[in-house]
């Protein structure tokens, strides 16, 4: 089960998580995949998420079985997705995949206050100071179980600094991609990675007696 949260002013067109789709219903596996259009409001973007999330993990326990593990949720977020993915994966206990994540969300969007445009449909939205004031509020100051996390950040990062994304997740697993950039136009090169980290069976996933 994979649920993939986009960043600023991007939306569910992006083309990582078209790609992710496409992959998985090419698999047959689009029941489980989620991908939702997140609010500007940070509070009521994880409030969706997390409903996502909680549907997504009961699917996921229904499937287990005794004999044959099967992965349970896995949270895949770009850039502040990642950020939210990690408040998530902190309260769900699930897996997460952070893509060039926002490590310090609150700072670097307080730069961002103000009237803005999505990038795949160009409809306006605004950005509050009570939405800075929201992401301090979801701030984690570590990660707790590193074997959770898997981060891939690229050097070439034009608007996050990657170093701050390799601190952070010290302990995790990392591929550190050398050049590309934020949005990462060589993901289809490291998707493979992607879906193997969320598709293995969780050492601690629940199953049937």
């Amino acid at each position: 089960m994979i649920l993939y949260l986009h960043g600023f002013r991007s939306s569910p067109e992006s083309f990582k998580s078209r790609l992710l789709a496409q992959v998985l219903a090419a698999q047959g596996r689009s029941d489980e995949w989620a991908c939702p259009a997140l609010s500007a409001s940070p509070r009521r973007a994880v409030e969706l998420a997390e409903s996502l999330a909680a549907d997504l993990q009961r699917r996921a326990g229904v499937r287990q079985s005794a004999d044959r593990p099967r992965p349970g949720l896995t949270i895949i977020g770009s850039s502040l997705g990642g950020y939210y993915a990690t408040w998530l994966a902190e309260r769900l206990g699930c897996r997460a995949v952070l893509l060039n994540p926002a490590v310090h969300a609150a700072r670097d969007l307080a730069t961002q206050v103000g009237e803005h445009t999505s990038y795949h449909d160009n409809q306006p939205f605004v950005f509050t100071p009570a939405y800075v004031d929201e992401l301090k509020a979801m701030e984690v100051p570590r990660i707790t179980d590193p074997d959770r996390y898997f981060l891939v950040a690229a050097t070439g990062d034009e608007v996050l600094d990657w170093t701050e994304m390799r601190d952070f997740y010290a302990g995790a697993r990392q591929r550190i991609i050398e050049g590309s950039d934020h949005g990462i136009a060589d993901f289809a090169t490291w998707l493979p990675e992607v879906l193997a980290f969320a598709d293995a069976p969780h050492p601690h996933a629940p199953h049937d007696e």
